[in-house]
């Protein structure tokens, strides 16, 4: 394990425990951002403390976060952070959030980091070398049929955009089990095996940076609705490798 990864792993306990102080909280300050959705108190202080370890520990490493400004590099390396992934779960007591964390070196993402602190699961992979949860090895199932997957999913919009014809929305039609399980939390099912494919139909470099290495060192595959994976694309999906190859030649063939 290398000290970048033993540095996030302590971030995101420590963050995980700040949050746990405002969890359910009723007089829990809630805030909206300029786009309309929330922020909270627990979001900000988690995300200054996380900026503040790598800020001792790595003052030339750069720092994309959710909540604040983006600090420069001056070395090609770059922390991505989400404090509280899932703060409208957060916010209604719903102990599915996620602190995220990524480190990313010369444009590749090095590690993940997704921590559940109330189900104190903490999932972590550093490129290469597999994906754990709880110290244990983790891997996306062997199920390779639509019709036994099953599908998770964020944003309602998922189920109501009755008119896109887009292969990974076709799966809410064909998969045996579809849920609303979604944020960091879904995509954690499908690295571990429980599901086989999670869906956001918009995400942020923030939402996905810590998903992407823990997915594709448990042996799947996360690509955006263009097939392309990166941070930076429409969406994000993760899925596991059988029906991600399916999916990816389907969308392939539909360009």
């Amino acid at each position: 394990m290398t000290s970048e990864l033993q540095l996030a792993l302590e971030m995101a306990e420590q963050a995980g425990r700040l949050t746990l102080g405002y969890f359910s909280r009723k007089s829990l300050q809630v805030f909206t951002k300029r786009d309309a959705s929330p922020v909270t108190e627990a979001d900000r202080k988690a995300e200054e403390l996380i900026r503040g370890f790598i800020a001792s520990k790595y003052p030339a490493d750069g720092v994309l976060g959710e909540e604040f400004d983006e600090r420069p590099s001056s070395n090609n390396r770059r922390w991505i952070i989400d404090p509280i992934d899932g703060t409208k779960a957060f916010i209604h007591g719903v102990p599915l959030y996620g602190v995220m964390i990524a480190l990313e070196v010369n444009g590749s993402i090095q590690l993940g980091v997704v921590h559940f602190p109330v189900l104190n699961e903490m999932y972590y992979a550093e490129r290469g070398c597999g994906a754990l949860l709880n110290g244990s090895k983790i891997s996306v199932s062997s199920i390779a049929e639509r019709g036994d997957a099953t599908v998770v999913f964020t944003e309602k919009e998922y189920l109501l955009d009755q008119t896109c014809l887009h292969p990974v929305d076709e799966l809410r039609l064909e998969a045996g089990l579809v849920r609303g399980w979604g944020d960091c939390y879904g995509h954690m099912l499908v690295a571990s095996g429980r599901a086989e494919v999670a869906v956001d139909k918009i995400m942020s470099p923030w939402d996905c940076a810590a998903l992407i290495p823990l997915v594709i060192e448990a042996g799947g595959l996360c690509f955006d609705y263009r097939g392309e994976t990166t941070i930076y694309g429409k969406g994000l999906v993760s899925a596991n490798y059988a029906i991600g190859k399916l999916l990816l030649v389907d969308i392939a063939n539909q360009v």
